[in-house]
């Protein structure tokens, strides 16, 4: 996929572009994790500083934004940029598994409306960052005559319940995690529909999109994990 190798100089560019656009916590230091969104600090919401890194981003390439996607989704003909704005607007604390403290409190499978996004074309929502992340890695998977579609996405604490009770635990050899563990609770997981030709395209390219296939036995699962 073209300009593939550029991508970590752009998400680099783009946090220095979110520095400008968002002020520190007073008293604390500016570093490039707090430049980004936290449940403190910043008064932009993520989509703002999202939006406006991306304008920025596509500005210095000489690309015109598009609008299109989720409502109030700004996009651009280049999924990288596009990725590269969801990953630095989603670069702030995160816990020791990788939860953003702006989700953790609100809690697993408690997160409200506001905070998750609608994945275009689908009934599907993730946290933000990562639903604008993935509609850039599915238009480059397009692009590359990759078709990857949605099974599930967002689940709520009542529905993780209903999982275990109709898969089983995954420490029992079942499909599902203890309700209140899953990061589908987070907003952070899919679970993909992904053929030979995609699993491998996903596995060569979705790193770059900020996921990661972190789940034994289910390679349909990717998980938004833009720090790891």
């Amino acid at each position: 996929m073209d300009a593939i190798g550029s991508i970590h100089n752009r998400i680099s560019q783009i946090q220095s572009t979110i520095a400008s656009l968002t002020a520190p916590v007073a008293g604390t230091p500016m570093t490039a994790s707090a430049t980004a969104l936290t449940t403190t600090g910043a008064n932009a919401s993520t989509s703002a500083v999202f939006s406006a890194a991306l304008d920025k981003a596509v500005g210095a390439q000489g690309l015109t934004p598009t609008l299109g996607g989720a409502p109030g989704a700004p996009t651009s003909n280049d999924p990288l940029a596009r990725a590269a704005a969801a990953i630095a607007s989603a670069s702030g604390a995160v816990n020791t598994r990788g939860v953003p403290q702006e989700l953790i409190a609100y809690g697993n499978g408690r997160i409200p409306a506001h905070a998750l996004a609608g994945i275009e074309g689908t009934n599907h929502k993730l946290w933000e960052p990562a639903a604008r992340s993935f509609e850039a890695l599915r238009d480059a998977a397009k692009r590359d005559g990759v078709t990857i579609g949605i099974t599930d996405s967002y689940r709520t604490y009542e529905s993780q319940v209903d999982l275990v009770r109709r898969k089983g635990l995954y420490s029992q050899g079942g499909l599902a995690a203890s309700p209140g563990t899953s990061n589908h609770g987070w907003g952070l997981a899919l679970d993909l529909r992904l053929d030979a030709k995609a699993q491998s395209w996903m596995r060569a390219n979705a790193k770059d999109f900020g996921f990661i296939e972190d789940v034994p036995r289910e390679p349909w699962h990717w998980t938004f994990r833009p720090n790891g």
